[in-house]
Formats: structure tokens, C-alpha cells, sequence
């Protein structure tokens, strides 16, 4: 299992490239399996359930065909994204399991950052709720499987400017808001989640990632 990170701003176009070639590299037997941690530049993604009704500023910043499962998300700078090609081959052939497990390393991730944040029935993504009852977002996902290897993966909001999610309805939920570790008074840096990422994938995909490797895609 590799284990990359890049730290500029990744072009979605690049990312949706080296996942592809990745993809069908795993399905061959020619690459490992890989995490892949970066940043985007401020953009929004369209998986394929989305309504076009729910893009509320489309000129706003750059729309994406993500081809994931799912509906409008955002994507920008301060946001953690991890990119997760996995044979599910060789863990099972289910992918209920997958996304359930994708869930539980963010919430396993969060906790370790004293965080605590939770699935709702109905509701795509991680949530957490304030000490006045509501309930926003913090982490979000969208999975895609190709002969068994998936692409795609999880976001979780660091830092990121909360209002860029205001020119989408994030994944088609309007009741309630999106939130960040720094929204809610978190100091962790996004160092210090990639080190709980790392950890608690590992916990809970069984998989030891090799050390991480700086990595910049061309």
C-alpha cells in the first residue's frame, strides 16, 4: 500500500488522470494500491445523481463530471482530500463494506483530533452536532468501483473558506450546514490529520501504508 501526499494545489483534470491510469494499473498487477492525500484549487464536482437545480453559482468557480457516485460537492484549498484505490478482490467483493468503512476512518480520524462526529441514517457524509442542537457537515465522500478497484475517496474540511460551499447545495441537503476543525475552535493543522488518517486507516482497513512519499503528479 503507498502512501502519497502533494502539497500544491492538484488540477482536478491531473487527479482524475492519474486515478484512471492507477485504477487499471491495480486491475493489471502492475501498481500497488495507493492513499493519495492533496489539495484542490476552489471547484465544484458533479457526481452522478446530481440536480442541476442544487448548482446555485455555476459560474462561480470550475464544474466537474467527477463520474463518482453522489451529487454536488466542493473542493478547495484548506480541505483535505484522500484519493483511496483499493482491490476490493482481495477484501470481500463488497462495497456496502467499503463505504462503511471509508465512514469509520473518518470518524476514527476525527476522534483522535477530540472530535466527535457521526453517520446519520439518510444523510450522506460525517456529521457533527453544535451546543445549540444543529448539525453540520464535516467530512464528505464519494466512491467509485471499477472492476472491483475503487477511486475516488473522502474530504474532511480543515481550514477551508466555508463560504465557497455556498454556491451548491452540498450533496443535495439544504436543512443543514457544512463546518471545519476550524470552525469549531480545532487548532489541528492538516499535518496533524494526515498523522490521524494514517494511523487510523490503518486500524481500521487492516493495511499498513508504506512511508509516505511526496509525490507530484505530471
Amino acid at each position: 500500500m503507498e502512501w502519497l501526499i502533494t502539497n500544491d494545489p492538484v488540477p482536478y483534470y491531473v487527479a482524475l488522470t492519474f486515478m484512471e491510469r492507477r485504477v487499471a494499473e491495480i486491475k493489471n498487477g502492475t501498481a500497488e494500491e495507493v492513499v493519495w492525500l492533496l489539495e484542490h484549487p476552489p471547484l465544484y464536482t458533479a457526481g452522478t445523481s446530481a440536480n442541476t437545480s442544487d448548482l446555485l453559482e455555476p459560474q462561480r468557480f470550475p464544474v466537474f463530471e467527477a463520474g463518482r457516485g453522489g451529487q454536488y460537492t466542493y473542493h478547495g484549498p484548506g480541505q483535505r482530500v484522500a484519493y483511496t484505490m483499493i482491490d476490493l478482490k482481495k477484501r470481500g467483493e463488497d462495497v456496502k463494506q467499503y463505504v462503511h468503512d471509508l465512514e469509520e476512518w473518518i470518524i476514527h480520524c476525527l476522534d483522535g483530533l477530540d472530535v466527535a462526529a457521526e453517520r446519520r441514517d439518510g444523510r450522506v457524509g460525517i456529521w457533527v452536532s453544535r451546543k445549540d442542537g444543529s448539525e453540520d457537515k464535516i467530512a464528505a465522500l464519494g466512491v467509485r468501483v471499477r472492476r472491483w478497484v475503487t477511486f475516488h475517496g473522502i474530504s474532511i474540511n480543515v481550514t477551508p473558506d466555508l463560504s465557497h460551499f455556498s454556491g451548491i447545495v452540498p450533496c443535495g441537503i439544504n436543512e443543514h450546514g457544512v463546518t471545519s476543525l476550524a470552525d469549531l475552535g480545532n487548532r489541528a493543522s492538516m499535518a496533524d490529520l494526515d498523522q490521524h488518517l494514517r494511523t487510523s486507516f490503518e486500524e481500521v482497513f487492516a493495511m499498513t501504508p508504506k512511508p509516505a512519499k511526496e509525490f507530484n503528479p505530471s
